[in-house]
């Protein structure tokens, strides 16, 4: 019991970490999810652009999401680009997941039946306009399990910032252990936030599900 007034008397650091895992997870996902977008467009252009986008997503699938933050944060410096801990672990985030979720989007994109894009390009439309307006929607709801999963993925990656000296929530817990010698209770309550999270992301895809439906992509 004495142990878990000690970790609700030390609620601010793990609050603090809390907040700094949320701000992490929506912004490297926000621009994943544009990085992801643009890399599609690019394969779509073809030509010399497709095939180094193509090495990059390869790339970074071949990666571990450690190593690539060491390197960000560690490796840089030795070229005279020094970043501090959250923005390495930033562009880690995006650099990494915005690949995963080009290749998604990607797997999607083969199996798109040509009818709509054909119309499309019937009446006249430009590139960028098919790709913005008829592909990308019909490839985000059919793929809205998959991208749901690559969140989840995602807000479990920003645990590993910790070893780079990022302050979030698994940081914040493993300096109120340290300090009183408490992992049960300080670990336990982690668990439990990164589970509530994941309900979140997980409510979110299903209210995406729903309105996919009304949308005729039930059957993905």
């Amino acid at each position: 019991m004495i142990e878990w007034t000690i970790l609700w008397e030390a609620r601010d650091t793990i609050l603090s970490g809390l907040w700094l895992t949320i701000w992490l997870f929506l912004v490297s996902i926000a621009g994943a999810f544009v990085l992801g977008c643009l890399v599609l467009y690019g394969l779509e252009r073809g030509g010399v652009l497709a095939w180094l986008l193509r090495a990059f997503v390869n790339a970074m699938r071949a990666l571990p999401f450690l190593v690539l933050a060491y390197l960000l944060y560690y490796g840089l410096p030795q070229l005279g680009l020094r970043m501090n801990a959250v923005t390495a672990g930033l562009v880690a985030m995006i650099v990494y997941h915005g690949a995963y979720l080009a290749e998604i989007l990607r797997g999607s994109r083969m199996v798109l039946p040509p009818g709509t894009i054909e119309a499309a390009q019937a009446h006249g439309l430009m590139p960028r306009t098919i790709f913005t307006h008829i592909i990308l929607p019909q490839l985000l709801l059919r793929t809205r399990p998959l991208i749901g999963n690559q969140l989840i993925y995602a807000i479990k990656d920003t645990s590993f910032l910790a070893i780079i000296t990022v302050q979030e929530l698994t940081a914040a817990a493993n300096a109120v252990q340290a300090s009183y010698f408490i992992p049960m209770p300080a670990f336990v309550v982690v668990i439990l936030l990164y589970w509530a999270i994941n309900v979140c992301i997980e409510l979110a895809v299903s209210k995406a599900g729903i309105f996919g439906a009304k949308r005729g992509f039930e059957n993905v």
